[in-house]
């Protein structure tokens, strides 16, 4: 599925645009930009190097001898824009909030986007056979699209537990595997002689590619065809039975599903996991710049959109998200970048959304727990022209009652 990365962490950088919406990419970050506040020098009495050696930290310096980036690449989630800071020193910045020029951007943008939406015929099209579009992508994309996943263990933590010596029999499910940019990586780092990682993918093109690659080791991996909202004798994937799995992880694939398939799968994941057991989740978050950047004739219904290249992805709400595997909100709102906005009624413009959730599950029948669910805001910086892009994604996870 199309990818991106972590929270708290955030993480490589966003998959490449499709090439007709690059210039709305542009548009979109180009009203962004402010103007840079000059960074903070140290006192009269300090020398430039004393200063960097007592108050930059290593994932802020720019001296080789001191950066992180050379020895932890993925140090994340603690790079915080202050006042006193020049915008663009870095490449990125943690946990920003969208300014106002941007919301507005954004919000004339859904306009737009609702006032054009896909044709029925193409509604139609592009969701009665979502396989082929993804066949068609890794068809045109093989292994080399995104990067391998090499924040895993640093955000899941279960991740390490389970690949260690003495962790006994493990067994990890990955949803929407690829090309196996997450399965790969895990494989690499284990330690476990008795885990097994069932990579799954309703495309057969990106089950091939997996299968093909030089690390594709059966003792330890098995890749199979799955769609994760299947049902019957589909509802679970080869060589898996109720309760088996350890781990499920959902990267990047619950968005790329109908929201009439939600339910199903958050279904069949939870007759997989054993109880106890741990979903590792992240995805879209609504007001993020992929989400803003998209023009008129791809909006299928609201957060739900085609790409350029026949593939869907969907932006989620927060406590949406929450809702649809636990049956509540989270006690706690956090409003995300673009989130819902009340009508003068005090209704809100995306209840659709949130009454298809709360019809999923009450509390009580709900499959899971929610053990985290964070919002990694992110502030992309292109230095050389001096604009700013603001993403957005949901990372948690789930526990399996």
């Amino acid at each position: 599925m199309a990818d991106q990365a972590p929270v708290a962490a955030a993480a490589p950088a966003a998959s490449t645009p499709v090439a007709a919406e690059d210039a709305a990419a542009r548009t979109v970050a180009s009203l962004a930009i402010s103007d840079a506040v000059p960074a903070s020098t140290p006192a009269p009495e300090e020398t430039p190097a004393a200063a960097a050696a007592a108050d930059v930290p290593a994932h802020r310096s720019h001296d080789p001898a001191n950066n992180a980036k050379r020895t932890d690449p993925f140090m994340f989630g603690q790079r915080f824009l202050t006042q006193e800071d020049d915008v663009f020193e870095y490449n990125a910045w943690d946990h920003v909030e969208t300014d106002d020029a941007f919301k507005e951007y954004a919000e004339k943008q859904y306009e737009l986007q609702r006032s054009a939406p896909v044709s029925d015929f193409d509604k139609s099209r592009f969701n009665s056979d979502p396989a082929k579009w993804w066949n068609m992508f890794y068809k045109n994309n093989t292994a080399n699209f995104f990067k391998d996943r090499k924040w895993l263990h640093q955000e899941f933590p279960v991740l390490t537990e389970v690949c260690e010596p003495d962790a006994g029999p493990k067994t990890i499910l990955e949803i929407g595997a690829g090309a196996g940019n997450t399965a790969f990586p895990i494989l690499a780092r284990n330690k476990n002689p008795l885990l097994r990682i069932h990579a799954c993918d309703f495309s057969k093109t990106a089950v091939d590619v997996m299968r093909k690659d030089a690390a594709y080791d059966t003792k330890h991996m098995q890749a199979d065809v799955w769609d994760a909202a299947g049902t019957g004798d589909d509802a679970m994937p080869p060589g898996l039975g109720p309760a088996s799995v350890d781990v499920a992880i959902l990267v990047f694939i619950f968005s790329a599903l109908s929201p009439s398939q939600w339910k199903q799968a958050v279904e069949n994941v939870a007759r997989l996991v054993k109880p106890g057991g741990t979903v590792c989740f992240r995805d879209y978050g609504r007001g993020d710049l992929a989400q803003v950047r998209f023009r008129k004739g791809r909006y299928l219904e609201e957060n739900f959109y085609i790409r350029g290249d026949g593939t869907r992805v969907y932006f989620f709400e927060k406590d949406e998200l929450v809702r649809i595997w636990t049956g509540k909100a989270e006690d706690t709102e956090a409003p995300i970048a673009g989130d819902m906005d009340k009508e003068e009624d005090g209704s809100f413009a995306n209840a659709e959304n949130a009454e298809k959730t709360e019809a999923f599950f009450t509390e009580e029948d709900a499959p899971f727990t929610l053990e985290n669910m964070g919002v990694d805001r992110r502030l992309i910086v292109n230095r050389a022209m001096k604009l700013k892009m603001y993403r957005c994604w949901l990372q948690g996870r789930f526990r399996r009652k």
